[in-house]
């Protein structure tokens, strides 16, 4: 009998883009697609009147600290500027005159 490997467990450090105002929302989770559905249905405070959100962009850490200081440097000036550079061709695919609002 093969021992059973242990599952290794990723922390995701994502940005949602409000399809309603444009502005951006960056987080953390252990479950991207159920933080997702979540943000969508309503049930975040911070989200809750932006919907429909998107997924645009995300990074997945092997730790929860490692994700949380993400989420926390992305929120600072330096985070945004970062990536409103990392999302730039996102921004001109989708040609929306306040794409880059919220950074």
């Amino acid at each position: 009998m093969r021992a059973r490997r242990a599952e290794k467990m990723f922390y995701f450090t994502y940005v949602l883009k409000s399809l309603k105002d444009n502005h951006l929302y960056i987080g953390w989770t252990d479950n991207l697609k159920e933080r997702i559905n979540e943000h969508n249905k309503g049930s975040v405070i911070s989200t809750k009147n932006r919907q429909p959100l998107k997924l645009i962009c995300y990074e997945a850490c092997l730790d929860k600290k490692s994700a949380i200081l993400r989420e926390k440097q992305l929120k600072t000036g330096f985070g945004r500027v970062y990536l409103k550079r990392r999302l730039k061709n996102y921004f001109k695919i989708n040609k929306n005159p306040d794409s880059s609002q919220g950074l």
